[in-house]
């Protein structure tokens, strides 16, 4: 069964990522979750104040990545 997540590996300070996992724990989430709604919100608001990312390019991109 295929999943319908992508994977993303992400090196970083290893004091910074201990950090972050007590964030996440503070606000009831995994790691993994507290990164995903970072990441939505960031996108979020890139495209509030920048512009809607093309829907052409992600579909380039989705082949590509």
């Amino acid at each position: 069964m295929r999943s319908n997540t992508s994977k993303f590996t992400l090196r970083t300070d290893p004091e910074l990522l201990l950090k972050f996992h007590y964030v996440a724990e503070y606000n009831g989430r995994s790691a993994n979750r507290e990164l995903d709604k970072l990441v939505r919100k960031h996108v979020s608001e890139f495209e509030k104040k920048v512009e809607t990312i093309p829907k052409d390019w992600l579909e380039e991109n989705r082949r590509s990545k």
